[in-house]
């Protein structure tokens, strides 16, 4: 049995269809290109209210995907001991208005799936993702991760998630610095 329905593109010529897969990159697009480069970063993490910031570190390396996407691969201990391997996608999809992206690490089966925007003054993309909750691996949470770019060699990265009154608390806080 043959499919007899039309396709979408059966009537575009191959110069059509070409322009029609062709995106043109926004600012935002090259707002992640700042991104791109060598990376050390330095972090803390915040465990629980009665218990001493684990810090950990790391490389991070920030590819470019064309003009449109960027993907970063990093390489780093856990807090409290072990060694961990994450990798980041981040585009702008246009149709959408806003930031897609996915984070996906070593140490755990979830992949954080994220849609975001840039603050007004450009310096921070904001991302909102959900994962698994930390008081019941069960459930679900919302989590909100920033990106702020402190200047071309400096970005920090924050991971929070809402606490008991609604409030987005950082328990996570990293310093990313270009090598030199």
């Amino acid at each position: 049995m043959t499919d007899t329905a039309a396709s979408p593109t059966s009537d575009m010529t191959p110069e059509e269809m070409a322009a029609a897969c062709q995106s043109k990159p926004q600012a935002e697009h090259a707002w992640l290109t700042r991104l791109v480069g060598e990376w050390t970063f330095d972090a803390e993490c915040f465990m629980g209210p009665d218990q001493p910031p684990m810090k950990h570190a790391g490389t991070e390396t920030v590819r470019a995907v064309g003009d449109l996407w960027i993907i970063g691969e990093g390489e780093g201990d856990m807090p409290g001991g072990g060694s961990a391997s994450m990798r980041l996608t981040l585009g702008y999809d246009p149709a959408k208005n806003c930031f897609v992206g996915n984070w996906v690490g070593s140490m755990m089966t979830c992949m954080f799936v994220y849609t975001g925007a840039l603050d007004a003054d450009k310096r921070t993309l904001t991302l909102d993702t959900e994962g698994p909750s930390f008081s019941d691996p069960t459930k679900t949470a919302k989590y909100r991760e920033t990106m702020e770019i402190v200047d071309d060699n400096h970005r920090i990265f924050r991971s929070s998630t809402p606490g008991p009154d609604g409030q987005w608390m950082t328990f996570m806080t990293a310093h990313y610095h270009r090598k030199k």
